[in-house]
């Protein structure tokens, strides 16, 4: 009993003596590395750069990574009549989206720039268009019925690029009256006014063309297709927008009407881009949801 309880006595105490001296040897070996590093650093010329190259490496890999978008695989619908597509967006009453908004005016060599966020409620016939700066609310614009009220005021050409192209950008199934022809792998829809292409793979526009009364041309230029979640895609009339913040609350309908969903309106394009004269306004959805 007694030699048991020494032979455990004595092993605990080898063990604490062999953490000490491994102790012992990491911080003499702290210490060799601490001197190592001060000379290094008061006698090399370059000594710091190295040092910043590894740091700034180090982070460009991280940020690299932690940035690179997600690729989203679209599904193939080609072999679907186009007219069948635009059949199924037409029951979208309205569409409800969050938007970051970068505003671009060319002047000869100048550019001017302005970026942010926006919350954007668009119908055929109504829009409602909020800008917040840093969070808060820089402008609002408000159109309906042809009737249009801004802060701050609006010049022709901002609320051309504004209501007039995100209206036809969000709502491009709207094209009236057009000829239907089929180039390569896009549908081509005109009508004396407007051009529409669509990819026949997606169903999506790549590109529309509006010339104005005037005869200026509206372009928007489309890209990133993505997909709602069922939570967005599934928007009903009951759904309300805070007024103060950039968020969008959604509520289920019971109803068949209110949940019923083609897959084909799930997708929607989260890139666009809308020139008009030296206008450019760059448009990125950040969340996407509709009411039917």
């Amino acid at each position: 009993m007694w030699k048991r309880l020494l032979r455990i006595l004595e092993y605990k105490r080898q063990k604490a003596e062999d953490k000490r001296q491994i102790f012992i040897r990491l911080k003499a070996e702290g210490l060799r590395l601490k001197l190592f590093l001060i000379f290094y650093l008061k006698h090399s010329v370059f000594s710091l750069q190295p040092i910043f190259c590894l740091l700034f490496s180090a982070f460009y890999i991280l940020s690299s990574v932690s940035c690179t978008p997600k690729h989203v695989e679209t599904p193939s619908y080609e072999g679907i009549p186009v007219e069948h597509a635009l059949s199924e967006l037409k029951n979208i009453k309205s569409i409800e989206a969050i938007l970051s908004v970068e505003y671009e005016r060319n002047n000869n060599a100048d550019v001017n720039t302005m970026s942010g966020e926006a919350l954007l409620n668009v119908s055929e016939d109504k829009l409602n268009l909020r800008l917040y700066y840093l969070g808060f609310l820089a402008g609002e614009v408000n159109e309906e019925g042809g009737i249009i009220k801004s802060k701050p005021k609006l010049d022709k050409n901002k609320s051309t690029i504004l209501i007039d192209g995100i209206k036809n950008s969000f709502f491009w199934w709207n094209i009236k009256d057009y000829t239907l022809q089929e180039k390569g792998d896009l549908y081509e829809l005109k009508n004396p006014f407007r051009k529409l292409l669509i990819s026949k793979k997606t169903l999506l526009p790549i590109q529309q063309t509006i010339e104005l009364n005037d005869g200026e041309e509206l372009k928007i230029f489309y890209d990133a297709p993505n997909k709602t979640d069922s939570n967005e895609s599934a928007a009903t009339n009951n759904k309300k927008s805070d007024s103060n913040q950039l968020s969008i609350v959604s509520s289920q309908n019971n109803s068949p009407s209110a949940t019923h969903h083609s897959s084909l309106s799930l997708w929607y394009n989260s890139r666009m881009k809308i020139e008009f004269k030296n206008y450019i306004v760059k448009i990125k959805v950040k969340s996407y949801s509709v009411v039917r």
